[in-house]
């Protein structure tokens, strides 16, 4: 029998608080049940804006806890009430000095499976994140959701293959990158980059970007977010670069066993050939 997934993102304008930006996004997810969607995934730092784009103590108010904060808590509200997966950016606090670049992952009973952390932080012009973001901690994890085996990795992450060939050996059928990357930074790379890692490690990618300006800089994100196959194939058009979009999108998920079988990249691996990879 045939497994398809009908999987939901979100590209978002910022709205000028957390209230109102929460409100939409929560829209977005019933609009997206009422489509028939089981899952569906937020941009990074959804409910705030991309403050990394100065260096201010003053934003260190996005910050809370997971999952215990306000925003994740209703985020499992509403993930009960549509019975949807829900992949959720924040800014989290840990403890007092200890914050991080994290996505939170839900059931679709509203349960709370765990969440993942950004590894690589960025510290260029427009993207001082490290002033913000220690290292993520947690590994790569890949969770057992209710529609599948699904992964996390954070914008500046999708440069680093390696995080990528994790969640693929770790067993992801579906990754969420949720992602605020401006015109003219990288532009180029972005139909590039998450469709090779879609190709090189064979399963879906679900790749999100913010869209407009915003007031702490002059990022100009560009929107033009998508899922790509395990061919490394876009399903569907790709949303706006100039508007806020959700995208609804079926997922064959058996085109992973099929392109696995075919290609074989998992099998024909050298681990055993790969030690300098990992000296420093």
């Amino acid at each position: 029998m045939t497994q398809v997934l009908r999987a939901a993102l979100v590209q978002a304008t910022w709205t000028g608080d957390t209230e109102s930006m929460i409100a939409k996004h929560e829209e977005h997810a019933r609009a997206a049940a009422a489509q028939g969607a089981k899952v569906i995934g937020f941009q990074e730092v959804f409910n705030a804006p991309y403050f990394c784009q100065v260096q201010d103590d003053e934003h260190y108010r996005w910050a809370e806890p997971v999952p215990d904060g306000p925003t994740v808590t209703r985020m499992r509200q509403l993930a009960r009430e549509t019975g949807m997966v829900i992949v959720v950016p924040v800014f989290e606090i840990e403890s007092s000095g200890f914050y991080y670049n994290t996505a939170a992952v839900i059931d679709a009973d509203g349960s709370y499976l765990g969440k993942y952390r950004k590894h690589h932080i960025p510290q260029v012009t427009g993207f001082w994140e490290k002033f913000y973001f220690k290292p993520g901690n947690l590994g790569w994890p890949v969770f057992d959701t209710a529609v599948g085996r699904v992964g996390v990795y954070i914008c500046y992450d999708r440069h680093f293959p390696e995080g990528w060939r994790q969640l693929g050996l770790n067993g992801a059928q579906l990754v969420y990158n949720p992602s605020a990357t401006s015109r003219g930074l990288s532009g180029y790379l972005w139909k590039l980059e998450q469709p090779a890692a879609a190709v090189a490690n064979e399963y879906f990618i679900a790749a999100i970007n913010r869209v407009g300006r915003e007031e702490y800089g002059d990022n100009d994100f560009y929107g033009t977010s998508y899922f790509v196959d395990p061919r490394g194939q876009f399903v569907g058009e790709p949303a706006s670069d100039t508007k806020e979009e959700l995208l609804v999108r079926d997922l064959d998920l058996d085109l992973i066993d099929q392109v696995r079988r075919q290609w074989a990249f998992y099998r024909d691996r050298r681990p055993d050939a790969y030690e300098g990879l990992v000296r420093p």
